[in-house]
């Protein structure tokens, strides 16, 4: 298994989690290196259902290193809710999950200047965030006045950065945001003292820790979170989160250079979702689009909410391919689209009557695109018992194929029929 990055090509949700389990199987080493709570990777593994919000995928696999790169904000609190759903079901991580101690904190402080701001922002300038804290927690890293896991070693340096926080962050919200602030910075030590004592023996220097694993032969799985046109440079701004969440964030979130990466595996959904504000050309507000999301199960693993739902947008794969510089696909929900007799492809733009194949830099201008469609031939036969590429019906290959020239030719690693782990083919291995 070559070092391997997964990362979504379209606007997160693309079943990421699915494919790094599939992975896993070959890896020694999984990371996640970017993002925070706000991402919802499920995995459905003999009949069992897991939601990992920041644990990397892999820890279901015995054996496995898991690491939380230094690219991810963490929340303390959030992890360790999720290490216990963890225990509850048996998977024993003792000795093999890290984090890094240069990742930076997510604290209740910034949860609640998350949800402040976004409800006394103008209908207009909403962004949509799931109100974990993530923006406020990467807007502190960058003001190089954030909090970082490896100062939970010091307590006394902890709570003296976390009460000029509390002070700075209290006045944001209740002067600037006019909300209420529902928390005592008595509380918040208490909560951060118990958080710590839990969090101390897994902090490493996860860096040293991935190139010892690199020296060694061990092959590395980098596990992205949100998707390409959430990325806070190349994403359609400011309807972004807030981190680097293409390939190359791989590099910086966990500490390898390029040279490190063999492979890099775009997942592709065979239709197109996203959560929050922002543009979308391909979006359906009919019954089809609500067909997807309720045959698709387009729900948030986060926070519930209904995905938005469209057709599946070449323009945008385009775009997605070439900031990725993706070497494999991995196509999902092929199955959700049995039944469905025809099925339509964006294949470009039309913005303001010029035809554009490649999404633009400027959200205004992807505002204005109306997508030219390509219409294919559906099927009616259940895919999801079908475990090579050859027995799916013609048309479903036929779809397949015309999908993979819209993203560039790239070969096709796998396409998935189904949620479970059994229901994926194989096409073209790495």
């Amino acid at each position: 298994m070559p070092n391997s990055v997964v990362v979504g090509a379209q606007w997160g949700d693309e079943g990421k989690a699915k494919v790094i389990d599939y992975l896993t199987d070959k890896s020694d080493v999984i990371i996640r290196y970017q993002g925070g709570a706000n991402a919802g990777h499920t995995v459905i593994a003999d009949g069992r259902k897991f939601v990992f919000h920041l644990v990397p995928s892999g820890i279901i696999f015995p054996g496995k290193i898991c690491v939380i790169g230094n690219g991810v904000v963490l929340d303390p609190e959030e992890f360790l809710k999720e290490l216990d759903e963890l225990n509850g079901k048996g998977i024993d991580h003792t000795g093999r999950l890290f984090i890094s101690d240069t990742a930076h904190l997510v604290l209740p402080l910034h949860r609640l200047l998350d949800a402040a701001q976004e409800s006394s922002a103008k209908s207009g300038g909403k962004i949509g965030t799931t109100g974990r804290g993530i923006g406020p927690a990467y807007s502190d890293k960058i003001n190089r006045c954030g909090l970082r896991v490896g100062d939970l070693r010091n307590w006394d340096y902890f709570a003296s950065r976390v009460t000029e926080a509390f002070a700075a962050k209290k006045r944001m919200v209740e002067e600037i945001c006019g909300c209420s602030f529902d928390l005592t910075l008595d509380d918040l030590l208490k909560r951060m003292k118990i958080a710590r004592d839990r969090l101390l023996p897994i902090i490493a220097d996860t860096n040293d820790l991935v190139h010892s694993e690199l020296a060694k032969g061990s092959n590395l799985l980098f596990e992205g979170a949100q998707g390409t046109f959430l990325d806070v440079d190349h994403g359609t701004y400011p309807f972004v989160t807030s981190s680097s969440t293409i390939a190359g964030g791989a590099c910086t979130g966990s500490g390898v250079g390029p040279s490190a990466i063999d492979h890099v595996i775009g997942i592709v959904k065979v239709y197109t979702t996203r959560v929050g504000n922002g543009p979308f050309p391909t979006e359906l507000n009919d019954a089809t689009g609500e067909r997807l999301r309720s045959v698709g199960g387009e729900f948030g693993a986060t926070t519930g909410r209904p995905r938005r739902c469209g057709w599946f947008d070449g323009v945008l794969l385009k775009k997605a391919v070439r900031l990725n510089g993706f070497t494999r696909l991995a196509l999902t929900k092929l199955d959700v689209f049995s039944g469905f007799e025809e099925i339509k492809v964006c294949t470009s733009y039309e913005i303001d009557g010029k035809l554009v194949d490649v999404m633009p830099s400027y959200t205004t201008d992807i505002e204005k695109a109306k997508p030219v469609y390509e219409t294919l031939k559906g099927w009616t036969e259940d895919i999801t018992a079908c475990r090579r590429f050859e027995d799916l019906p013609a048309n479903a290959i036929a779809f397949v194929k015309r999908v993979q020239q819209l993203c560039c030719d790239v070969p096709i690693l796998i396409v998935s029929v189904g949620p479970d782990r059994v229901q994926t083919m194989e096409v073209t291995p790495l």
